[in-house]
């Protein structure tokens, strides 16, 4: 049986979530100052964007290659999952709403940046290339809330559907897409970069709200139904 297509559109929404997320977003803005470098040279804005792109895929399907196949590998720890996922599942999601909402404190939402600075230093000397290294690099470089929509949502729906190369594909394309969009807008719209900056700044704050509320609710309905069993 194939992926079911809410569980395919999930793993692209997380995507899209994580990239334009504080930390995250931040190495994405390292990232479109970098692929944008030439921008004298359209096509070979648009080829760094997508070495990016798949930079970031193969880093999140190797993660997930090794997280879900080591769990499902081992007996016990699979039965624990098949059993008690749900439960598990409810306060992870609720944590990763109460996040996105602000409502647990961003302290290290500024930390990334100079990570990101650092990385893309080390890669200048790789060319076009280097592209393919930062997207591998900044997909590895976790935050608390990348790594709870990761390992706490994306994780969990790969194994529920012994998904473990579509499911964080599609999740790693997703936290690449403002990357490519700039580069297609360096390409051949420079004149038009700050207003998409303004928008995606618009986008990023009612994805986080809406995807916040949604993970809240689909949260507190698994505790409540799995774990305290009142439903």
């Amino acid at each position: 049986m194939g992926t079911p297509l809410l569980a395919v559109g999930t793993a692209l929404w997380l995507g899209l979530m994580t990239s334009v997320s504080p930390c995250p977003l931040a190495t994405n803005l390292a990232a479109i100052s970098y692929v944008g470098k030439r921008v004298d040279r359209p096509g070979h804005v648009l080829l760094a964007g997508l070495l990016y792109t798949l930079g970031r895929t193969l880093s999140y399907i190797l993660v997930a290659l090794i997280v879900v196949r080591s769990l499902l590998s081992i007996s016990a720890v699979s039965m624990f999952l098949q059993r008690n996922l749900n439960e598990v599942l409810g306060p992870v999601v609720l944590l990763a709403g109460l996040l996105l909402l602000d409502v647990i404190p961003w302290p290290w939402a500024g930390r990334g940046s100079s990570l990101a600075e650092s990385i893309k230093l080390k890669a200048a000397n790789l060319g076009l290339w280097g592209a393919a290294l930062l997207g591998l690099a900044f997909a590895l470089t976790f935050c608390p809330v990348s790594a709870a929509l990761f390992f706490g949502s994306l994780v969990p729906l790969a194994i529920k559907h012994d998904s473990s190369l579509l499911l964080p594909s599609l999740y790693g394309i997703g936290t690449a897409v403002p990357v490519v969009a700039f580069a297609l807008i360096l390409a051949f719209a420079t004149n038009r970069l700050s207003k998409a900056f303004n928008v995606l700044t618009t986008i990023e704050r009612w994805m986080r709200r809406v995807t916040g509320a949604v993970f809240i609710l689909v949260g507190a309905y698994y505790c409540l139904v799995y774990l305290f069993r009142v439903l």
